[in-house]
């Protein structure tokens, strides 16, 4: 009887405040909040609160909720492991027959091929030129000119 009351009251000002907000002219504002404010008594109307303080007060209810909190907690802890383990059934398995059959990797898979291209000992070898003092900065002085350091 004190909720249907409460939700009575909690309607009529919400209608006083958008009433307040329609005067103002703000007619959009004004019916989102008539809105929010018909809710509580359309629970009350529907039963719905009535439902609500029936369970509230029932232990029997609030067992199920904690069942209902644990359930969830655990399927939770079920996606992330499986996340954590790298994808879905469908692909462990796929993995797993993969593996079965011994054709995920070849032995061969590892060696460079070569091809077509040329092979190291067909390139002319690069001749090192001799390294001079004054070249190792030359690069770096034009640089630092450059910047005016």
């Amino acid at each position: 009887m004190i909720a249907e009351t409460i939700c009575s009251a909690v309607s009529a000002a919400g209608l006083g405040i958008a009433a307040i907000t329609a005067y103002r002219k703000r007619f959009l504002a004004a019916t989102r909040i008539a809105a929010y404010a018909l809710v509580p008594v359309g629970l009350v109307m529907t039963g719905v609160v009535q439902w609500l303080a029936s369970t509230a007060f029932s232990p029997v209810a609030w067992a199920g909720f904690g069942v209902l909190a644990l359930a969830w907690v655990l399927f939770m802890t079920t996606r992330a492991v499986e996340r954590r383990a790298g994808g879905t059934r469908k692909e462990r398995r796929a993995a797993a027959k993969a593996a079965a059959r011994g054709g995920a990797v070849e032995p061969a898979a590892s060696a460079p091929s070569l091809g077509a291209g040329a092979r190291p000992a067909d390139r002319p070898a690069a001749k090192p030129e001799p390294a001079r003092s004054g070249d190792d900065f030359s690069d770096i002085e034009a640089i630092l000119k450059k910047h005016g350091i």
